[in-house]
């Protein structure tokens, strides 16, 4: 076993020392000064290892710049469509990453991450160094960590461009959820990695003030101005107040016949539509929303019980989506969830939007692996005005979520459950206590990302006045 450790971090260390070779012997050739003269439109290349259609956060950077006559290259995989307002923007170009290999399940991860880490380089580098030119910003997600940051940084001391991480969260503590602990060797050195090149961006984002004063502190000690941009929902998603558009809408973005022939029953209150989107990995624990699911039913069998039916859509592709499908397929074949109708669906981004504005609560399961990071879903959900009910265990939770006024927390599948019986109940308290949190989320999705944007991020590219602010 020790022999295996020491071969793979030996893997590990060629792999970046070499990407990190290949990168300054091609790059050295072809860098110039920085671009952007007086006159000149602001450019940026964004930067997301990733898939663009799923990296909301980074399309709206890319759309807030365009608005304002930047010109913007937007860096990423594209397993998925993307905003159709990016794909239509002239100021907006798509450069597509080719996807990295998939781990073959025979190969262990320690030893197959150095031969990805290799790939992305080269890519990167070929990309960066040869194909785009020079521009004057370089904007990188943070995480994924590895191989950006590097990759990023050495472009930008090169190339004369101005480096801006934007932290949604940190790499090597959703590593450890995958490794199963801090003291892993690899999660030992992504730490270090991320500590070390994390502090030389010109400008640094976060998600959370809790995060930007983590980062200002040991072990990160991050220098350099810093600006708290919260997420904030875009235009398309809106509350829907007409009963007639709701109807139809329902009717049109249930993702089943046999969804959508409840739509009535949904407009009615007979039946509650609960909605709950998801990458289906490791920091979000479905068996939370079953295991409440399956208390919500048996309560509702209880005699003067008034909890009603429930249509669960639970939208997002991701690794463990099979797994959740066979346990929720075992539930209901076992008679475990009575009068509740559990459907997937990978949703258009606007069909996603709409499905939002017409639920009657969400459901958020994200678990912060750093503590400080916040689920942009749910601020979809305030945009759409859908009050929410959301896992709380973590620091920087009461940044967005305020218990009784926008949504209610939970840390467990009982506490859930009763969330969702005290909210979801056919009784008139429980319709008025939904309906001021619903008033609630209205509020809080009026601040838009435009708002937050300008006033930050707009300011800092000198794309935006500073003036009265």
């Amino acid at each position: 076993m020790l022999l295996l450790l020491i071969l793979s971090l030996t893997l590990f260390a060629l792999g970046l020392l070499s990407a990190v070779a290949y990168f300054l012997l091609s790059a050295t050739k072809y860098y110039g000064p920085r671009a952007g003269t007086a006159g000149e439109a602001v450019s940026v290349q964004i930067l997301v290892l990733g898939d663009i259609g799923r990296s909301p956060r980074m399309t709206y950077h890319a759309l807030s710049i365009a608005k304002h006559g930047g010109k913007v290259d937007l860096i990423g995989y594209l397993e998925t469509s993307p905003h159709p307002d990016v794909v239509n923007n002239p100021n907006i170009t798509i450069t597509s990453l080719p996807t990295p290999p998939s781990r073959p399940p025979s190969i262990p991860f320690i030893l197959f991450a150095p031969f990805k880490v290799i790939h992305q380089v080269i890519h990167l580098t070929h990309l960066l160094s040869h194909t785009l030119p020079p521009a004057q910003w370089l904007l990188v997600q943070n995480p994924p960590t590895i191989p950006t940051l590097a990759i990023a940084s050495l472009t930008c001391r090169l190339r004369n461009t101005k480096l801006i991480i934007d932290w949604h969260n940190y790499g090597w503590t959703i590593l450890a959820n995958t490794r199963g602990s801090t003291r892993h060797p690899l999660v030992i050195l992504s730490k270090l990695y991320e500590c070390y090149f994390g502090r030389l961006g010109d400008l640094h984002l976060t998600v959370t003030n809790a995060m930007a004063r983590q980062l200002r502190n040991p072990p990160y000690s991050v220098p350099g101005p810093m600006l708290a941009v919260h997420d904030r929902p875009a235009s398309i998603f809106q509350p829907v107040t007409s009963p007639q558009t709701r109807l139809s809408t329902l009717r049109r973005v249930l993702p089943t016949h046999e969804t959508a022939m409840l739509a009535p029953h949904i407009l009615s209150g007979t039946t509650r539509l609960l909605v709950s989107s998801t990458s289906w990995t490791p920091d979000e624990d479905f068996s939370l929303l079953l295991d409440a699911l399956v208390e919500y039913a048996a309560s509702s069998d209880t005699p003067g019980s008034t909890n009603p039916p429930l249509l669960a859509i639970i939208t997002g592709k991701g690794p463990q989506q099979a797994h959740y499908l066979a346990r929720i397929a075992e539930l209901t074949a076992a008679g475990h969830l009575p009068n509740i109708r559990i459907a997937t669906a990978f949703l258009p981004f606007a069909d996603y939007a709409a499905l939002l504005a017409c639920a009657d609560l969400g459901v958020c399961l994200h678990r912060s692996s750093s503590g400080v990071d916040l689920p942009m879903k749910v601020v979809d959900m305030f945009g759409a005005g859908l009050p929410v009910a959301a896992y709380c265990g973590y620091e920087s939770f009461g940044e967005l979520v305020r218990e009784g006024e926008n949504g209610m927390g939970f840390e467990t599948a009982g506490e859930l459950a009763g969330v969702l019986g005290r909210l979801l109940g056919g009784g008139d308290g429980a319709k008025g206590e939904l309906g001021r949190l619903k008033e609630g989320a209205i509020r809080e999705g009026k601040r838009r990302w435009d708002e937050e944007w300008d006033g930050t991020v707009g300011v800092g590219l000198g794309l935006v006045s500073g003036r009265g602010k």
